[in-house]
């Protein structure tokens, strides 16, 4: 398969399903939610990767009062922190991240700050910097509010933003701020992103003397 090329000032980094593969966790708790709720669980987990959770469970219970969501949502957000069983690196993420220290990158999550360190931590990854979590945003992807204030944070153009994603909600968000997506793994090739790849393995990031980042997939 021929490698594509593109060229970049910063990068965006998603956590969950990009850095870190924490599905094992995510489908516990929240199909454990979903019978609690009477739902079909295989709806659930259509809805729930990249949002923040009070906004999957007003989809998914659209007449439900959205305190008792944001309730709910800090219970879920507990839960998940204490369960670390099972997460493990993307494959070729370890390499990946050592290859941007030193280079403009973010961290980009539906997380809260506690949840994002607990994981990239479980998984053994650096924990990038700046890092917009769900507390700096008032609204979830697929709003490109995240991705905007990390590209604000770092003082690069969007247009010159390269986005890291898995879900359908992280890739219409970088769309929407105006950025290329690389989406990352199976869930990522139903969404349109850029370009597509199966894991970070081949992925290489090149700083260019004129201050630019080549991302070779």
């Amino acid at each position: 398969m021929t490698a594509t090329e593109l060229t970049a000032r910063a990068l965006l980094l998603d956590m969950d399903g990009t850095l870190v593969n924490s599905d094992a966790v995510v489908e516990r708790c929240w199909r454990r939610w979903a019978a609690a709720q009477g739902l079909d669980g295989d709806r659930v987990m259509s809805v729930v990767h990249g949002r923040q959770g009070h906004l999957s469970m007003a989809i998914l219970l659209p007449d439900r009062p959205m305190e008792q969501n944001l309730a709910e949502n800090r219970e879920m957000l507990a839960v998940e922190t204490a369960d670390t069983e099972g997460i493990v690196p993307v494959p070729g993420a370890p390499a990946f991240l050592a290859s941007l220290a030193g280079l403009p990158h973010a961290l980009v999550t539906s997380a809260d700050s506690r949840l994002s360190q607990v994981r990239m931590a479980a998984a053994g990854l650096p924990y990038p910097e700046p890092a917009i979590t769900a507390e700096q945003v008032g609204a979830s992807k697929p709003d490109p509010e995240g991705f905007l204030k990390a590209a604000a944070e770092l003082g690069v153009d969007p247009a010159d933003c390269l986005v890291f994603e898995d879900s359908g909600a992280g890739i219409a968000a970088g769309l929407a701020a105006g950025m290329r997506v690389v989406g990352v793994g199976p869930r990522a090739a139903a969404h349109h992103p850029t370009v597509q790849v199966p894991d970070l393995t081949a992925v290489r990031v090149t700083a260019r003397p004129d201050g630019a980042l080549l991302i070779t997939t």
